[in-house]
């Protein structure tokens, strides 16, 4: 039994001892499934069957006690026939009790009886007493194997009638990151016009009968100040016509949001009124992922806007949340400084898009290079300028989030949209089999990232929300695995919300395990482990520690008249030198445990992708070895030449691929989207999971390979020899 299995397996024993039955339940059901030890899966199923019963998820316990009921260990057998019985009369008679109860309401203890109580008074432990189930010839494996799918389960957990104000949170750390994102983007934008202008000097200069333009010679630093401010002034109507031009924006008119959601009009209305503001712009766009975001400067020009599939998928309450929170980005003014970031993004992205279409359709032979050299330049440029507001992003959402909280009082509705919004992304990626203009371009803005849904929204139903994020509440080091992220961890966000709820005295939507909760041995992540996930930026630090060294052994040494380098005082390039060495040194350090060996007797495959997503110990640098059978999805020609989507779809979701390209391949990643392939690689869980890829082979044979491993020692061994160069010559 693997160590983390065993781990998970003893907290949930634990935590169903306890009386913690939703802590049980997420502990358990990931284990349910389990491959590589049958003792691990009907020891947890039996357990879940006691966490449901416990919890009052009756219909639950009885599907799953009947999966039970044909083991082929009879100590288990039996045990499920029982308890089936007890659980089954016990569901006949709430029934009828139901039926014939009086008007007056019953408590919650009343609503929930225990169910479990009546069941068989068998140990977990001693249901194996006597024989071990791994060594059962009689077992059938494909029967534990498959990944069970239980659907998707919503509490509809209530919200507060009454509540009070929650206690205002500083504003500070949001206002230093707006001013920062802010110059951040001036930067770069600066730089990228001064390489710009050199550019056209030098081609000036090189060719005859030209003459230099002096006006390109003057600084253009207040010019460009004055131009973001001005796009500021201007957004409100620039977004309109860019949005409507190129995504089919249209007014949405008040009648129609009302028709899909009574509470929402009620909430702005009031709300606005409270704060003597204009009732905010309504727009729509006609597409069929759920989108919300808001641009504008002022709360008069605000422009809310959400799409058709966000009306059609979530309930009343739950799309009055999201416009809360939309209102809770107007009032803290987080929405004028992303509305400057997408205006200057959008004709960016349309460029990009623009030419990728030219050269699908009309590029032919050497001409389809140029096209996507041009393409492949242009997204990396609007990945630049996302990147800029990358923390800025991160952060505003814990403030909308808790003012649309606190607007509606409905916690529990806003966590239930967060979560159907994953769902409803996934489910359009894999509609569409590649994702879409709009939610890569928009991605900033939206309530949560396309990247983050991929996954988790795709293997809803087959793993319960509980397990699907524990990753993002308990494990240590997950918030230093989220640097390129859009948005902030969702399990954070909705354990947050969470606690508005348990401070209002309602029950939550979810019951997400806290770290103080759960056994210390379900954490098995080291911090020795950790160290060696960043150690190429580790040689950092220890790279100008090794200058100062360097620097100090020469002082003392030309102190004492043994040696005199005088560039070593005039020149410190030497230091970059340091830099590059001990970057190289943690890049070679980290490969071997990055990109182990993989073989066909060590691969997990895609029926085992919820158990090993829902453990909470595990980082990138634990290179889980997969081969997983899937329909490779994602855009089609030029735009993917970066194999930026890249998507597999298997029967239990969908997982993000890195493919790293390798001139002189016969084949191309393009031209296997659409198909069936097998891809072998490894797993990595981070805040985004997805898989590096090693081979990638179709069902006719053809094989594709990702040479990580080569170019990871590809950029060491160029790191190590500049440093060196830098070093010697300096």
């Amino acid at each position: 039994m693997p160590s983390h299995a065993k781990s998970s397996l003893e907290a949930g024993l634990v935590a169903l001892k306890q009386g913690n039955y939703q802590a049980a339940i997420a502990q358990l059901q990931p284990l349910a499934s389990h491959q590589g030890d049958e003792t691990v899966s009907l020891q947890a199923r039996v357990g879940l069957v006691m966490a449901y019963a416990r919890s009052g998820e009756v219909r639950k316990a009885i599907a799953l006690c009947q999966t039970l009921t044909d083991s082929q260990n009879p100590k288990v057998q039996e045990w499920a026939k029982t308890a089936l019985v007890h659980l089954t009369k016990k569901k006949r008679k709430k029934t009828d009790n139901t039926q014939v109860k009086q008007a007056s309401q019953p408590t919650q203890a009343q609503s929930q009886p225990n169910y479990a109580s009546t069941l068989p008074s068998v140990g977990l432990h001693n249901v194996y007493q006597g024989q071990s189930l791994a060594g059962n010839p009689l077992i059938n494996q494909a029967s534990y194997n498959k990944t069970q799918e239980f659907g998707v389960y919503w509490r509809q957990a209530k919200r507060a009638k009454v509540w009070q104000p929650l206690q205002k949170t500083g504003l500070i750390p949001l206002r230093l990151l707006a001013a920062g994102t802010f110059m951040a983007l001036f930067w770069v934008l600066r730089e990228l016009l001064n390489f710009t202008i050199d550019s056209i000097n030098l081609a000036i200069v090189k060719l005859p009968y030209l003459e230099p333009v002096q006006f390109l010679y003057r600084d253009l630093t207040p010019a460009l100040f004055a131009i973001l401010f001005i796009a500021i002034a201007i957004s409100p109507w620039l977004l309109d016509w860019l949005l409507a031009k190129f995504y089919g924006q249209r007014e949405l008119s008040k009648d129609v949001l009302n028709n899909h959601s009574r509470e929402t009009p009620r909430v702005l209305h009031r709300y606005c009124q409270q704060r003597h503001w204009p009732s905010p712009q309504l727009r729509i766009l006609p597409t069929a992922a759920p989108i919300a975001f808001t641009y504008g400067n002022l709360p008069r020009n605000a422009r809310i806007v959400v799409s058709q599939g966000l009306l059609d998928q979530l309930a009343d309450d739950e799309i009055a949340t999201i416009y809360a929170a939309q209102l809770g980005q107007i009032t803290y003014k987080d929405f004028v400084l992303m509305s400057l970031i997408l205006l200057v993004t959008l004709p960016i992205y349309q460029l990009y898009q623009q030419v990728s279409d030219w050269g699908n359709t009309t590029a032919k032979g050497i001409w389809h290079w140029p096209f996507t050299i041009v393409s492949s330049l242009t997204y990396g440029l609007w990945c630049v300028l996302t990147g800029t507001a990358l923390l800025y992003s991160r952060l505003r959402p814990y403030y909308s989030d808790r003012l649309a909280a606190e607007i509606t009082g409905n916690p529990n509705g806003l966590i239930r949209a967060l979560l159907k919004i994953t769902i409803g992304i996934a489910a359009d990626i894999q509609k569409s089999e590649f994702t879409s203009w709009q939610l890569e371009s928009l991605n900033l803005l939206l309530p949560v990232s396309y990247q983050q849904s991929v996954t988790l929204g795709s293997i809803a139903g087959h793993l319960n929300f509980e397990s699907m994020l524990m990753w993002d509440s308990i494990n240590p080091y997950r918030r230093w695995l989220i640097w390129n992220n859009t948005h902030p961890l969702i399990g954070d966000r909705i354990e947050r919300l969470c606690k508005i709820a348990r401070h209002w005295h309602i029950d939550p939507e979810l019951h997400l395990a806290s770290q103080q909760s759960l056994s210390q041995q379900a954490l098995t992540v080291t911090r020795q482990s950790f160290l060696l996930q960043i150690a190429p930026f580790l040689g950092i630090p220890l790279g100008f520690v090794f200058a100062g060294l360097i620097w100090l052994a020469w002082q003392t040494a030309f102190a004492l008249r043994i040696i005199n380098l005088k560039w070593i005082y005039e020149d410190w390039s030497f230091v970059t030198g340091c830099l590059l060495i001990c970057f190289s040194i943690g890049l070679v350090i980290r490969m071997n445990s990055f990109f182990p060996d993989i073989k066909t007797s060590n691969v997990h495959t895609e029926e085992q992708l919820p158990y090993l997503l829902a453990n909470p110990s595990s980082i990138p640098i634990d290179s889980i070895k997969v081969r997983f059978a899937g329909k490779l999805l994602g855009r089609p020609g030029i735009s993917n030449a970066l194999a930026q989507d890249l998507v597999l779809q298997s029967t239990t979701g969908l997982v993000k691929l890195h493919h790293i390209s390798w001139l002189g391949q016969p084949i191309y990643h393009q031209e296997l989207i659409g198909r069936q392939v097998t891809v072998t690689g490894w797993l990595r869980r981070g805040a985004t999971p997805w898989i590096d890829i090693h081979t990638l082979q179709t069902q006719g044979g053809k094989t594709l390979n990702s040479p990580h491993p080569i170019w990871s020692t590809v950029i060491a061994v160029i790191a190590q020899a500049w440093g060196a160069y830098i070093f010697l010559t300096g």
